[in-house]
């Protein structure tokens, strides 16, 4: 397990120079994430790769777990900035099970930085980690607007929003560890979606 003993929140960024200098780490992570595994990638390169002094690097980010589940909320925060929707003559399953589907091609297309990612995710269940909650979050909200369920949504809603990420979640880590083939993961989402998104 990686060490996560330091547990000061990170830093956030506040000027256009600290948020440039954030963003180029998260860059460079996402570059170098896809070429070595959790273990193998070093603070040091993402640090020089972006042109920041190590403390810097660890002021944002006091560990590899917090700048790895950064990089997923990253991911996240552009899918959900899409404000995807169904579209015309689309049902809510039937986009759900697009954007899902999409997601999961695009992180088996990057599979070392996708499974780095998400064994931070886990590592940071010990953590008050903002990335991790916002995450979780934002993927609900997104499937909730699928749903068209995203006005007052009830509990139920909720809670299937919930079980549909889950759902999916395990889904893909089968895919990423090549026990599930692609067909039949979008089987298995498919069918999800319409048994938690049908109804209201």
């Amino acid at each position: 397990m990686p060490r996560v003993t330091d547990t000061r929140p990170p830093a956030e960024p506040s000027s256009e120079g600290q948020k440039a200098r954030y963003q180029r780490i998260i860059e460079v992570a996402s570059e170098l994430g896809s070429q070595h595994d959790f273990d193998s990638l070093q603070m040091q390169d993402v640090a020089t790769g972006a042109e920041v002094a190590i403390a810097t690097l660890y002021r944002y980010f006091p560990s590899k777990v917090h700048l790895l589940v950064a990089v997923m909320r990253a991911q996240v925060d552009r899918v959900d900035r899409a404000r995807v929707s169904p579209k015309e003559g689309q049902s809510p399953a039937e986009a759900a099970s697009e954007l899902l589907i999409g997601l999961t091609v695009h992180m088996h297309s990057q599979r070392r930085l996708s499974l780095s990612g998400i064994q931070a995710m886990i590592f940071a269940e010990s953590l008050e980690n903002p990335d991790r909650e916002r995450i979780k979050v934002a993927f609900s909200d997104i499937i909730l607007r699928l749903a068209n369920w995203n006005t007052d949504p009830t509990d139920d809603q909720r809670r299937r929003a919930w079980l549909l990420t889950q759902c999916w979640f395990g889904v893909l880590m089968q895919v990423l560890n090549g026990s599930r083939s692609r067909p039949m993961a979008d089987a298995d989402i498919r069918r999800a979606c319409e048994l938690l998104l049908s109804g209201g």
